[in-house]
C-alpha cells in the first residue's frame, strides 16, 4: 500500500479532469487494495460503507481518481488508479476542510 505524499498526489491531477459517471464500470477491481490500507492512514475517519462519491479521469494521462467517502462528507480516501498498468498507484486522504478551510458545503 502506497500512501501518497501531497506532492505525489498533486502530480497525478490535471485541470482538465473529466468526471466519470458512477454507473460506468471501474477499469479494474480496486477494493482489495482499499481493504488493505493500514488503519493509521484512515486518520480516524470511517470509510466502512465503501461508497464511491466521485471518479475523475485525468485527461491526457494514465491516472484516474476514485473518491471513497467517509462519514464526514468533507473527507475522502482517494485511490489513484494507474490505467496503463491496471493497478492502484497509491492512496491519499483528502480532507477538504483542511484544504479549503471550510466546515460545510456552503
Amino acid at each position: 500500500m502506497r500512501r501518497l505524499t501531497e506532492a505525489e498526489f498533486k502530480s497525478t491531477m490535471r485541470p482538465t479532469a473529466r468526471r466519470i459517471g458512477l454507473d460506468e464500470r471501474p477499469p479494474f477491481d480496486f477494493w482489495t487494495y482499499f481493504d488493505a490500507i493500514p488503519n493509521g492512514d484512515w486518520a480516524g475517519h470511517d470509510f466502512s460503507a465503501g461508497t464511491v462519491s466521485f471518479a475523475y479521469e485525468m485527461a491526457g494521462t494514465e491516472w484516474e481518481h476514485v473518491l471513497v467517502e467517509s462519514t464526514d462528507r468533507n473527507v475522502n480516501m482517494v485511490l489513484v488508479l494507474d490505467l496503463e498498468r491496471q493497478e492502484v498507484f497509491g492512496h491519499h486522504l483528502l480532507d477538504l476542510t483542511a484544504v479549503y478551510g471550510r466546515a460545510d458545503d456552503s
